[in-house]
């Protein structure tokens, strides 16, 4: 299944948010589940971003959907982009 990485950005909403409700974090990943998507890994970022996540997706509309599902609720800004594992890129090259 194609991997994703997403960059997320706490908007001053959101900020508000995870400080009164800590376990925001961890409850996106299983709305992320009901959308088709799979968490990995997810990391807290110090920097111009605040979190990354290693998602697992069935395509890219599923990626898309949640993107727009989340940043729509103006907490947050998504970056994602698609993820190509070493081994699969070096084989492609060399195809």
């Amino acid at each position: 299944m194609p991997l994703y990485t997403m960059l997320s950005r706490l908007t001053h909403e959101g900020r508000k948010t995870i400080k009164r409700h800590p376990e925001r974090i961890t409850e996106v990943d299983a709305e992320m589940a009901k959308m088709g998507v799979k968490v990995l890994a997810q990391y807290a970022l110090l920097g111009p971003y605040d979190f990354l996540s290693i998602l697992e997706a069935p395509n890219n509309q599923a990626i898309a959907k949640v993107s727009i599902e989340f940043g729509s609720r103006g907490t947050v800004e998504i970056k994602t982009l698609p993820v190509i594992p070493v081994d699969e890129f070096i084989e492609k090259i060399e195809a």
